[in-house]
């Protein structure tokens, strides 16, 4: 794929590497650096540091860190849709986005169903309270659909350059850590949380500037990240592409009414797709909305987009015949809101009651 900047060879194989598998030891450059090499591209620890700090300073990517499972940490999150009529628009959406529990907002082409959010809670209890304010502040039904199933989240966005099929996977090296058994977190933990969600500090000893302004030992964080990562509290570390700056502008979210006897069977196939980036089972709303499986795929045109959403009607019909009823792709017309998930919040939900 090309891009809509400028990157060199080095800058492709980086953001192809290292979108997941960033070593977690104290000094990470150097072991990424030798995987690199290994690869055929010549690269020293200090020149890596300067490129993943110059992809980031520049908007490339949208951080450089872990990526924290923020369902795994705490609370919920569930996705809404709701009508917006066109002469209100911008009014519903501005009582929506009031919300400080509404995360991310988005204008979807579709006749009915033309506003989609995400609320974010560290306590589940209140996400019914949230859609009835909006509800009674808007005037409009709102429409819960929270995931029953995860069959994949993993985006990855590739391009042409060495290493294409992003597979160098360096986080087998650092400690041997073993899960705590635990689905709440401790104080300390709470407070790494905190501390990296916006990302790491793009340096030679990112681990340990973390664990000095937690005034904790960098062998603590080390290993309590490595540990995250094996029990699903972070999904991937490294470097997180800002997939517009990189051409992907279009992305079509696909939804299919797949029948329920099946549904462990489509969300597999269609979640190995390379290109897709989320799917989910989630619930129908009868009379309204038919579709219980999701499918979120990108592309850098609009050609690019239906074609892969093509190859995912290919699939799902590998398992059923899919009528021209059975689905429907719903594209991005405009970012209404988009705000990180309130993790720290979350994370307090789920610490305090580890103490209790």
């Amino acid at each position: 794929m090309e891009t809509d900047v400028e990157l060199s060879t080095l800058e492709r194989a980086v953001l192809n590497a290292f979108q997941g598998g960033f070593p977690v030891v104290e000094r990470p450059f150097e072991p990424a650096a030798a995987a690199l090499r290994e690869r055929g591209v010549e690269v020293t620890a200090a020149e890596l540091l300067a490129t993943v700090r110059d992809l980031d300073e520049r908007g490339v990517l949208s951080r450089f860190g872990a990526l924290v499972n923020a369902e795994a940490i705490g609370g919920t999150a569930t996705l809404v849709a709701m009508h917006a009529p066109p002469e209100r628009f911008d009014e519903v959406a501005e009582a929506v986005n009031a919300h400080r529990e509404v995360a991310h907002n988005y204008e979807r082409e579709h006749p009915h169903l033309n506003m989609w959010f995400v609320v974010s809670v560290a306590d589940a209890d209140r996400v019914p309270e949230v859609l009835a304010e909006i509800e009674s502040e808007t005037g409009e039904e709102t429409y819960d659909m929270p995931k029953r199933r995860e069959f994949h989240v993993g985006a990855k966005f590739l391009l042409d350059g060495p290493i294409p099929d992003g597979d160098v996977d360096c986080s087998g090296l650092g400690p041997d850590v073993a899960p705590s058994g635990r689905s709440s977190i401790t104080p300390r933990e709470r407070d790494l949380v905190a501390e990296i969600q916006g990302g790491l500090p793009v340096t030679e000893t990112p681990y340990a500037d973390v664990a000095d302004a937690l005034d904790e030992s960098t062998a603590w964080v080390v290993e309590t990240l490595k540990r995250f990562d094996l029990e699903g509290k972070v999904r991937r570390v490294g470097v997180v592409p800002n997939h517009y700056a990189l051409g992907y502008t279009e992305n079509g979210m696909t939804v299919w009414d797949v029948p329920d006897e099946l549904v462990g069977e489509v969300g597999p196939a269609v979640a190995a797709l390379p290109f897709v980036t989320h799917c989910y089972e989630r619930p129908r709303h009868e009379g309204v909305w038919p579709y219980n499986v999701f499918a979120m795929t990108h592309g850098r045109s609009e050609a690019e987009s239906r074609e892969r959403i093509e190859q995912v009607r290919e699939t799902v019909a590998e398992s059923f015949d899919v009528g021209d009823d059975d689905w429907d792709t719903l594209f991005s017309t405009r970012i209404l809101k988009k705000t990180g998930i309130r993790l720290a919040e979350r994370a307090d939900a789920n610490t305090r009651a580890a103490g209790e």
